[in-house]
């Protein structure tokens, strides 16, 4: 597995990190403790060393199961989990007051069993409190060691430039894929500009782009793709014909569309490093598949004249949640 830097900030990490959300959360049943932490386990004997995780992941269980997973190899790896849920619980709204992101990270440190937080993400921006103020929380933690790294989450260019100012902003996670590209008008160019790294989440397109998802598909009661615009009946249906089309690109390349997807954004930037998520060892094998296809200039230009051809139906989120993006 191929390393990338993320930014100008010197971390270093595996060009694909492993999104673990989905072990705990959003996607159904969690996966059984010992299934799961043979998971993490697999990827790291396959190169990875980016490990993605939150509070609000469960919450606190996704922290839970990393520390134990990580544990007998933590000196060789980088972990990312987040603060700024009220609880921990999305439901309870934001909380990213400095006494919160403190009392956040003393209590990640104890459930990842480890002494420093690589990469410390605010998960989204709360509006009720100054992003200057978070910034310096973050960097007071950096100071006393606790934390390396300060990252933000489905931030606007002005509030990511505001924070960088306080404390320099390492990476910025956000959703962008082949089927959302949003970050491209201004995000990238401001992460470019300042030398932040970029984290792709949902680089599949929440499991769409693997083309194991049609009209048909009947997801978990839980499953919170359930209340997402993009995933109704009548949008899986529409949206099949842009995943027909990275199917065709992938039959080319004798890979997967999943390989093609993330090979797409392996291409876009070398500071880009995506987080793909899944609970099933063969789809862990074929997402790391993908660090190892190289696009080449006229395969780039051929996949951006057929896709400026597809319009995508449906939102990517519920309004409640799309509220919270981009401030």
């Amino acid at each position: 597995m191929q390393k990338r830097i993320l930014g100008k900030s010197g971390l270093e990490v595996s060009a694909l990190g492993l999104g673990c959300m989905g072990l705990s959360y959003g996607y159904g049943k969690p996966t059984d403790k010992k299934e799961a932490i043979q998971l993490i386990h697999k990827a790291y004997e396959l190169g990875v060393t980016f490990f993605d995780s939150a509070e609000a992941y469960g919450p606190f269980v996704n922290e839970e199961l990393l520390g134990e997973a990580l544990a007998p190899f933590r000196k060789e790896i980088v972990i990312a989990t987040k603060f700024g849920f009220v609880g921990g619980d999305v439901n309870k709204g934001m909380d990213s007051r400095p006494e919160n992101i403190r009392a956040v990270a003393e209590a990640a440190l104890k459930r990842l069993k480890t002494d420093v937080i690589d990469l410390y993400y605010q998960h989204r921006v709360d509006p009720k409190v100054p992003i200057e103020e978070v910034a310096g929380a973050v960097k007071d933690l950096i100071q006393e060691g606790k934390v390396k790294h300060f990252g933000m989450s489905e931030a606007g260019a002005a509030t990511i430039r505001r924070a960088h100012a306080v404390q320099p902003l390492t990476a910025l996670q956000s959703e962008y894929s082949l089927w959302w590209r949003e970050p491209e008008q201004e995000i990238l160019p401001t992460l470019e500009e300042l030398g932040i790294g970029f984290v792709p989440f949902s680089p599949l397109g929440k499991g769409f782009l693997t083309g194991a998802i049609n009209a048909n598909t009947q997801f978990d009661p839980t499953d919170f793709r359930n209340v997402v615009p993009r995933f109704t009946e009548d949008n899986r249906k529409a949206n099949q014909v842009f995943v027909d089309f990275v199917k065709q690109i992938a039959a080319e390349k004798n890979a997967t569309p999943s390989q093609i997807a993330l090979a797409w954004l392996l291409a876009q930037k070398p500071w880009i490093v995506p987080i793909p998520g899944t609970t099933k060892e063969h789809r862990l094998i074929e997402n790391l598949g993908g660090a190892a296809i190289q696009l080449s200039k006229e395969d780039l230009a051929n996949i951006e004249t057929a896709a400026a051809k597809i319009t995508i139906q449906g939102a990517r989120y519920p309004q409640s949640l799309q509220n919270r993006v981009g401030k």
